[in-house]
Parts: C-alpha cells; sequence; structure tokens
C-alpha cells in the first residue's frame, strides 16, 4: 500500500483547478476591462472552452501511448511558458485582445490533455493505495467543489489588488507546482502495450468504439452531457436573471450559489468517506431526484426566498455524493490500456455542450420568458437524469466490479 501518490494527485489537482478558477475570473475580467465589450468577452470564454473539448477528446491515445504522467508534466509545464506570457505583455504594456486571443486558444489546447491524464491515473492510484475507487474520484469533487467556492473567492480578491494580468502569474506558478508535484510523487505506471500498434486515428477509434458499444456508459456520457448544458443554461442565464428580475443584487446572486456550493463540499465530503459502502443506483436516484427538477421548480412559482435557499442546500447536498458514484462507474468499465483513450472522449463529450449553455438559455427565456424555461429546463432535467433507470442496461449502474458480467 502506497499512499504517496493519492496525495501528490489530490495536491496537484488542488493546484491545478485553483489556477483554472482564477484564470476562469481573470481572463474575462481582463477583456471586459480594457476593451468594454461584453461580445468580446463571450469570445475569449469560447476561446479557451471550444479548444479544450476538441483537444481532450484527441488526447487520448497520446495518454495511452507516452503515459499520463509525462502528459501531465508536459502539458503543464508548458502551460507555464502560455500563461506566463500574460503578465509580462501586461508589464511592457502590450497586452490587447489580438494577442491575448491566441494566448487563450493555446491554454485551451494544453489544458484538456492535462485534465484527461490526471483523472486517467485515478484507477491507478487506488489501486496502488488499496483505497476504494470512490476515495479517489471523491477526492476530486471535493477538491473541484472548493475551488469553485474558496478558490474563486481568493482569485476574486487577489485580481482587485493587483489587476488581471498580474495575477494569472500565480496561475502560471500553480501549473509549475502541480508538474513538480506530479513528477515527485506519482510513478510512471506500467501499462500492457502491444509491441504493433495501430495508427492514431485507429486508436481514437477504438476509444470511441468501446464506448459505443457499452450501453451503460452510452447513456452516462448522455445523461451528463444534457445535464452540463442545463447546468450551464441555470447558472449562467436562469438564476441571473430571476435575480435582477426580482429586484435583487449581484450579492444575492452570490450568496445562492454559496450555499448550494457549500452544501455540495459537505456532500462531496461523506461520499468520499463512504462511497463504497453505499448501493449506488438507490444514491443515484434520491440525489437526482432532490438536486434536479426543485431547483429549478422553485424558481419557476417564484418562491419565498427562504424556500429557495433551502432547496438549494438540499440540492447541493445531494448533488455532492453525484460524482464520485458516476466516475468510479465509468473507470471502473474502462480496460487499463484503454483508460486514457476512453477516459478522455467521456469528458470531452461531457464538456461539448457546455459552451452553449448560456445561448440556449437566454434563447428560450427570450422565447417563452423565464417561468416557463424553468420549468421546461427541469423537466429535461429529470427526464434526462431518471428516464434512463428504465432501460435494463442503466441498472447495471448499481453493480461492482465483481458483479459485472466479464466484458
Amino acid at each position: 500500500m502506497n499512499r504517496r501518490p493519492f496525495l501528490a494527485f489530490a495536491v496537484a489537482e488542488t493546484l491545478s483547478i485553483s489556477g483554472t478558477r482564477l484564470s476562469t475570473i481573470a481572463i474575462p475580467w481582463l477583456v471586459l476591462t480594457t476593451t468594454g465589450s461584453p461580445i468580446l468577452t463571450g469570445v475569449v470564454a469560447m476561446a479557451e472552452m471550444l479548444p479544450y473539448v476538441v483537444a481532450k477528446a484527441l488526447s487520448g491515445p497520446l495518454i495511452d501511448r507516452i503515459g499520463p504522467q509525462r502528459i501531465a508534466i508536459g502539458c503543464d509545464l508548458a502551460s507555464v511558458l502560455v500563461v506566463g506570457l500574460v503578465p509580462v505583455l501586461a508589464l511592457v504594456g502590450w497586452l490587447g485582445f489580438e494577442l491575448l486571443l491566441p494566448i487563450v486558444i493555446a491554454m485551451g489546447v494544453l489544458r484538456g490533455p492535462s485534465d484527461a491524464a490526471k483523472i486517467s491515473m485515478v484507477p491507478a492510484i487506488a489501486k496502488l493505495a488499496d483505497v476504494p475507487l470512490e476515495r479517489v474520484t471523491g477526492v476530486a469533487g471535493v477538491i473541484e467543489r472548493l475551488a469553485s467556492t474558496v478558490g474563486a473567492a481568493a482569485a476574486g480578491g487577489l485580481i482587485a489588488l493587483i489587476g488581471p494580468g498580474l495575477a494569472l502569474a500565480l496561475n502560471a506558478a500553480t501549473f509549475a507546482l502541480a508538474a513538480a508535484v506530479v513528477a515527485a510523487g506519482i510513478p510512471a505506471f506500467d501499462r500492457d502495450r502491444p509491441e504493433v500498434r495501430a495508427s492514431y486515428l485507429d486508436e481514437l477509434r477504438e476509444g470511441f468504439d468501446f464506448i459505443r458499444r457499452d450501453a451503460l456508459l452510452v447513456g452516462i456520457v448522455v445523461m451528463i452531457t444534457v445535464t452540463n448544458l442545463l447546468d450551464a443554461a441555470w447558472s449562467a442565464v436562469l438564476l441571473p436573471v430571476w435575480t435582477q428580475q426580482s429586484g435583487y443584487d449581484a450579492a444575492l446572486l452570490g450568496l445562492l450559489f454559496a450555499v448550494m456550493s457549500a452544501a455540495s463540499i459537505a456532500g462531496a465530503a461523506i461520499a468520499t468517506t463512504t462511497g463504497e459502502r453505499l448501493p449506488r443506483l438507490v444514491v443515484y436516484t434520491v440525489a437526482f431526484l432532490l438536486a434536479g427538477l426543485p431547483r429549478f421548480a422553485v424558481f419557476a412559482i417564484d418562491a419565498p426566498l427562504v424556500a429557495a435557499f433551502v432547496t438549494l442546500a438540499i440540492g447541493g447536498f445531494a448533488a455532492g455524493f453525484i460524482n464520485p458514484i458516476v466516475n468510479a462507474v465509468i473507470m471502473e468499465r474502462i480496460p487499463p490500456a484503454m483508460i486514457g483513450r476512453a477516459s478522455a472522449l467521456v469528458g470531452a463529450l461531457a464538456w461539448a455542450l457546455i459552451p452553449f449553455g448560456g445561448l440556449v438559455g437566454g434563447a428560450l427565456v427570450a422565447l417563452i420568458g423565464l417561468a416557463p424555461t424553468f420549468w421546461l429546463t427541469g423537466i429535461a432535467y429529470f427526464a434526462a437524469t431518471l428516464l434512463p433507470l428504465a432501460r435494463r442496461s442503466f441498472r447495471t449502474f448499481g453493480s461492482r466490479p465483481d458483479e459485472l458480467p466479464s466484458m
């Protein structure tokens, strides 16, 4: 039993996600304050996200060939140079939109494979540390949710203090530290590799075909892709519009997000320690019943503010249980030799519609109004998460490796 890679993974994830949250706030704010254009601000956000999704999808064969450690270290070190250009250009007064845009695109191209490589290490780290897979995926979930609350608040304060351009120097430092932690703490796991390899495109197709043939994985991917789209619409458009139309300000909007995020951290922490003993299918069903439709409906009916806070707290707590269990199921079904290809594709497909969530939410509000949009998206969320349970293949979600049929 070796817990060192487990600890190194947790530290590297903390550094990577915290740095990402910093850039997620700093770069749009930099564009908005220097250009005054919301359109260009949206363009620069899209310019990072779309290359991120594409690069993540395409990185799988390289992760399997070269190894996830080398990919993670190489991409993070390259990110130090790319992100480090921003504060340098800001100091000399050359940081215009025309130079920032290609830098942001390069950031997305590098961050996608790095994130995919770190996630593909999870099964080997769990085996080496002799801990349940849910423990490692749960730690990753807690880190992500903490970074979304505490990390985002700290990033906002830093940006206000020294400016967005210089703040990105810290982002470059987090990439450097993450690369050092992975290099020092996580070994290059040996995998069975054939002497004669297929071409890159053939290996990419193998990963896609493997996912396509597994009915449960297909169901999970479709569910996550749709819910990510609806979550993006809810957080980027629906909730801000409700806050404004109800006569509240941005402080209340931030408090609503904070309540749900804080509750989700508590749920994820419990799932991390108890996930291997929980009945997966029951947890999945109850968690989505509480975290899905209710948080759309409570704003659709314009319930009292205290009801909204209670609903978000309950939904957030339930949501904290979802990712550790879902991610563990995904990792268990992918053979070690194909972990890079398949997990990278799953991650990319899951994120594919997120950039369009705000567009969908805004278009629906303009077409049918806010309350009907809350109902429509909430019902769609309910359908995407719970209707798959009607399929026999999806019910194997509750089975653990020793209960699965051989594949």
